[in-house]
């Protein structure tokens, strides 16, 4: 985790949350009255759904920020997501103010992830680009068409490489729904336990996608912070001598 120095040093101390009110199931990163960051762990929601309400991000961290005072109002503000079974560096707001300051500047946000995908890449580094829908399944494909479809671009580099798999990093430069997976596996490279995208008959383990870092202006301060997850062992497993 890299942050400003002169930043921390302004700030005011956050008083130590008594520990039965800490949150479980991620890591808290970073804390401060405008923002939370916090590693997620891969099976957790980042917010509710018809079949989940409780064990998701979202819910485990108001519950942190009300400290169990079920009077409390206080609320946390979704920034962006990751999906369930992705891993890594997630971003919270605590106001409207730092939200809305934060969606102002999430062009200009950096975001990267690290994937192990199947097979060997031709083109070392590159760009995919596309326009992405969705049919009534859930399911993301890309369309030739910019009026049936939204823009996504893609950005990776090989990291390393074993005989079947390709250790990525990618930089998202469009934030849509399912993006890194589905241009992948239409690029015939599909991520490692993608069970929506992927192969049906590879063996199942978790997904490997990990949002490594993220680096955005603080909304009140204006300081360039940046955020760092590290990348799970799982992921460093196939390429092991």
């Amino acid at each position: 985790m890299l942050l400003s120095a002169l930043y921390l040093k302004t700030m005011k101390k956050m008083k130590p949350v008594p520990y039965r009110h800490r949150p479980k199931g991620l890591t808290i990163l970073y804390e401060d009255r405008d923002i939370i960051v916090v590693d997620k762990s891969a099976g957790l929601l980042t917010v509710k759904a018809t079949y989940e309400k409780e064990k998701t991000a979202h819910h485990i961290l108001t519950n942190y920020v009300r400290k169990g005072s079920f009077k409390s109002t206080k609320q946390l503000f979704v920034v962006h997501r990751l999906d369930r079974d992705t891993s890594g560096v997630l971003l919270f707001a605590k106001s409207a103010e730092a939200k809305e300051n934060l969606k102002l500047q999430w062009k200009a946000v950096r975001k990267k992830y690290v994937a192990v995908v199947h097979g060997i890449l031709i083109e070392k580094s590159g760009t995919i680009t596309s326009y992405l829908t969705e049919n009534d399944d859930y399911e993301v494909f890309s369309v030739q068409s910019s009026r049936k479809g939204e823009l996504a671009k893609t950005r990776y580099k090989v990291l390393r490489e074993a005989k079947r798999f390709s250790l990525l990093e990618i930089e998202l430069l469009t934030g849509k729904k399912n993006q890194i997976r589905v241009h992948f596996a239409e690029k015939g490279h599909p991520l490692v336990g993608d069970d929506k995208y992927g192969k049906k008959d590879a063996p199942k383990s978790r997904l490997a996608l990990h949002s490594q870092y993220i680096t955005f202006r603080h909304p009140h301060s204006g300081k360039e912070l940046t955020f760092e997850a590290e990348v799970p062992g799982f992921f460093k497993s196939f390429f092991d001598a």
